[in-house]
């Protein structure tokens, strides 16, 4: 990895670096915070995925989340949401092709070549930084939108890779909405039994561990009835017996200043999580 970006934070270092991913067949970026207790040995990751148009800048410049990763001694891992390059398909839409991954692995063309954010977030990803970083096997996954979505697709797919998930403002039955629904039209093709591997409400109907969710929502989210659509979750959950907090803030609407407001107890669930 080449580290590309190098900022004092907190007593610890907000860095960027890059690499030449093999599952997607381009260069990424990466944000790696890395606080302070690096220097005494291994630290446990949060993975933070972010939403659509976002890259890995986003959440390390607006979330304020060095402070309380410092204060917790936690690696926080911020990859950029798609693949990019010359060769990577696009779309002139903000919701496809470039900043919108959505975090699967995709079948169709000509978005198979490069778009499987899935299997970088799960498997390439976490290999990389705990072989290059002081990074232990104690790993926790949330996100923003978009990320949210693929922060709970990832945690019910795959029981004990993570100690905890949480989530903003996630896409919680992409199979159901808008903003789903043409992304996996494009990337999974029209059958929609395919879709359902990468919805967090249908996974939870036959999810094999009970890892609880920690879900925050804006009541003012542009977004919420159209687009988000937490009833669907809280519904699910509570027909399957899953656990889920689901807090609603009157006010907050999708943008960074509602993550910023909430982002230290986020990171307090997963350091709880990660010290067991």
């Amino acid at each position: 990895m080449e580290r590309i970006e190098h900022h004092a934070s907190f007593g610890g270092w907000q860095d960027v670096y890059q690499h030449q991913s093999r599952t997607l067949g381009c260069t990424m970026k990466v944000g790696v915070y890395l606080p302070p207790q690096v220097k005494g040995g291994s630290v446990p990751v949060l993975y933070w995925l972010s939403g659509l148009t976002c890259t890995e800048q986003n959440f390390i410049t607006k979330a304020g989340a060095q402070r309380f990763a410092a204060e917790h001694g936690m690696m926080i891992v911020a990859p950029d949401t798609s693949p990019r390059g010359k060769s990577v398909a696009d779309d002139p839409a903000y919701d496809l092709g470039l900043g919108a991954g959505f975090y699967v692995n995709a079948t169709q063309k000509p978005w198979a070549a490069h778009f499987r954010m899935y299997d970088y977030v799960v498997e390439e990803l976490p290999s990389l930084i705990e072989s290059v970083f002081p990074a232990d096997d104690r790993r926790a996954i949330a996100g923003h939108s978009m990320g949210g979505h693929g922060a709970l697709v990832a945690a019910l797919r795959n029981p004990g890779r993570y100690r905890s998930v949480s989530a903003f403002s996630p896409i919680v039955a992409p199979s159901q909405v808008p903003w789903g629904e043409r992304a996996f039209t494009a990337y999974l093709g029209p059958d929609r039994d395919a879709w359902k591997q990468y919805d967090s409400v249908e996974l939870i109907k036959s999810a094999r561990e009970r890892l609880p969710l920690l879900v925050d929502q804006g009541i003012d989210d542009e977004f919420l009835d159209r687009e988000l659509r937490p009833d669907l979750l809280e519904a699910t959950c509570k027909a399957a017996d899953y656990p889920l907090t689901l807090h609603r803030w009157a006010g907050y609407d999708h943008s960074y200043y509602f993550i910023a407001s909430f982002i230290g107890d986020h990171i307090a669930h997963h350091a709880a999580a990660l010290s067991r």
